[in-house]
């Protein structure tokens, strides 16, 4: 893979919605993205840079039609920054690595963090892990 900061690669390679949302801090419509509903057990992989995000371990059902995680995979993989527009004061949810747009998180999630990480499937790649039945 090239660099994941270079736009033209990532335009080339990356579907538009994914493009729009990593890079232009889009949002996928609610109940429309592919992990949603999705159950399988292993990694939500950043799609432009690979780095490792979110586990499956973590994943609830909350429902609001988008990914929801109660913590990042690793301490070191999603970067929490605040968020001041549309007129309100949220916190953006970024790829650590290479800076994309993933969601947003929210104070509203269950034990043990009682964070919920809403995030775009847009922004994922998920990665099965081998030795789930």
């Amino acid at each position: 893979m090239t660099d994941p900061s270079d736009a033209n690669e990532l335009r080339a390679r990356l579907t538009a919605e994914q493009y729009r949302v990593c890079r232009e801090k889009g949002t996928e419509r609610a109940f429309t993205g592919r992990y949603w509903n999705h159950h399988e057990a292993g990694v939500y992989r950043c799609v432009c840079c690979g780095a490792p995000l979110f586990s499956s371990r973590t994943k609830f059902d909350s429902g609001t039609g988008w990914p929801s995680f109660h913590a990042p995979a690793t301490a070191n993989g999603v970067r929490e920054i605040e968020d001041t527009s549309h007129g309100m004061v949220r916190t953006e949810a970024v790829c650590r690595s290479c800076g994309a747009h993933l969601g947003h998180v929210f104070p509203d999630g269950p034990p043990p963090t009682g964070l919920r990480y809403c995030i775009n499937s847009a922004s994922l790649e998920f990665e099965r892990d081998p030795d789930a039945a």
